[in-house]
């Protein structure tokens, strides 16, 4: 991160979408544009942004949401412009297609200048009742590396990769100064309340365990709000917003709410990310002369 000054205000973009894409994007230049002239330098959008969840069930026709992101293509020249209008670091979330039958889950980082810093294709693919992103995700395929930008070195993962320590580890050993996970994450209605709180608290816990164990900020952005389920099999999902941001010792330095728009600016001290990782040194006291079996699926 920039030396000259310690601290980084991030901008967290929590919405509810609808299926018009055009007002979705409307929309999040709204907010972007807010939260640049509140002071922010780094913007962080949840997972598929533009769009509906689609992945709570399968349809082939869905695919025609998928963009071409290449450098320059409209999809990206949205963010491209603001980023380099607004002087700001903006992360971002979309459907790729790649080729015919080939599309993926893919983070676009656009620097303070509009140029793209660097993508992220999401690794880790869930397949569960309402999330079924293996029928529309191919796994990543560009590794676990930091992208370099103005402000510093980022790692960007994306939902589901955020249950996954070693893809945290992977950044953190690469230099990443923050971690970030753009998702879309809830609940189905028909759960009882307990269970929605103990899945919503699972996945806080393991994100700011990240931070802990790697002594730099997490920053997690979901998005809110109820949204059918197309097919009629189930009642939708309920996102539960609750995006936030974790200090290095885990401690919260924001946490949003978990049924309504919003958009919050979080200061990062980056000294004291410094500090505690003196304080603390993990990575110095690894054993990495024993982890060698954690490269197999299970140890029979």
């Amino acid at each position: 991160m920039k030396k000259e000054n310690s601290t980084i205000k991030v901008a967290l973009i929590q919405q509810s979408k609808t299926a018009d894409i055009a007002a979705n994007r409307r929309r999040l230049e709204e907010e972007i544009r807010k939260a640049a002239a509140g002071g922010a330098a780094l913007i962080v959008n949840q997972e598929l942004h533009d769009s509906l969840y689609f992945c709570q069930n399968e349809d082939v026709d869905t695919f025609d949401l998928a963009c071409d992101l290449t450098e320059g293509s409209g999809a990206t020249e949205l963010y491209s412009r603001l980023a380099r209008e607004l002087g700001v670091v903006i992360v971002t979330s979309m459907f790729e297609r790649r080729a015919a039958g080939l599309y993926h889950n893919t983070a676009i980082v656009f620097d303070s200048d509009g140029s793209e810093a660097g993508r992220y294709r999401k690794t880790h693919i869930p397949d569960d009742p309402g999330f079924y992103e293996k029928f529309y995700f191919t796994p990543g395929d560009m590794g676990i590396k930091p992208v370099r930008t103005s402000l510093g070195l980022l790692g960007v993962l994306v939902c589901w990769d955020q249950w996954y320590p070693e893809a945290a580890r992977l950044m953190a050993l690469q230099g990443a100064e923050l971690l970030i996970y753009p998702t879309a994450i809830g609940w189905q209605d028909t759960d009882p309340e307990d269970e929605k709180q103990r899945q919503r608290e699972a996945w806080i816990t393991v994100q700011r365990g990240h931070a802990v164990a790697n002594g730099i900020p997490v920053i997690a952005v979901n998005r809110v709000g109820h949204e059918d389920d197309p097919s009629g099999a189930s009642d939708g999902i309920t996102f539960w917003g609750s995006s936030f941001v974790a200090g290095p010792q885990g401690e919260f330095l924001h946490l949003s709410p978990a049924d309504r728009e919003e958009t919050a600016l979080v200061d990062i001290d980056l000294h004291r990310c410094e500090n505690v990782r003196r304080w603390w040194p993990f990575l110095r006291d690894r054993r990495i002369d024993l982890y060698g079996p954690l490269t197999r699926r299970y140890l029979d």
